[in-house]
């Protein structure tokens, strides 16, 4: 899917902007036409709403309540129909998805503001990865997928560890000067 510099995308402090690691994520999708996706940590929306103008049938939740307000207002102008909800992770979600998209906090840091869980992964800079893993097959579809934002800066001894038993592949990286980013499909 192609990153849409025509999509308005309204910004607010207390949400996750969208930035690299937003349009790396954007441009490793591929979406099909009616596609069910579920975002979690949809903040501003950017993500959700390229899906949605893509033809997915798209939930899109973030634990910021100003972050799903402000995804419901960035979608509504840009012409992007979807349900958007506050849950934690996959607490109000009762639904299966042949995709789940999350960009993960994956910073090495342990900030608890609002905002800042949004990039904050704990020490390792993990975050809500396994709890996600252990809970995502009760969301997929047969043959779903879930995708993944990670970062060099994470212990990659961890990931592999959290990761290991899963079918993984890098659908999409991008060399920052500090970091590697890499999207990843796991698929059960």
């Amino acid at each position: 899917m192609l990153y849409d510099p025509g999509i308005r995308i309204e910004e607010r402090e207390d949400v996750y902007s969208p930035g690299d690691d937003s349009i790396l994520l954007i441009e490793s999708l591929e979406i099909r036409d009616g596609e069910r996706v579920l975002e979690i940590g949809c903040g501003s929306g950017v993500v959700a709403i390229h899906c949605a103008k893509n033809g997915a049938d798209v939930t899109a939740v973030d634990i910021n309540a100003a972050a799903v307000e402000l995804t419901r207002k960035n979608a509504a102008a840009n012409g992007a129909y979807m349900d958007v909800r506050l849950s934690d992770l996959y607490e109000d979600i009762d639904s299966h998805y042949d995709t789940i998209v999350f960009n993960l906090p994956y910073l090495p840091v342990n900030d608890t503001g609002t905002l800042e869980k949004a990039w904050s992964g704990g020490d390792d800079g993990i975050g809500p990865l396994p709890k996600l893993l252990n809970e995502v097959e009760g969301h997929l579809f047969p043959r779903g997928r879930f995708v993944i934002v990670t970062s060099s800066l994470m212990d990659q001894q961890r990931l592999d560890e959290v990761l290991d038993g899963y079918d993984v592949t890098v659908i999409g990286e991008r060399k920052l000067f500090f970091e590697l980013l890499k999207v990843l499909e796991i698929r059960l």
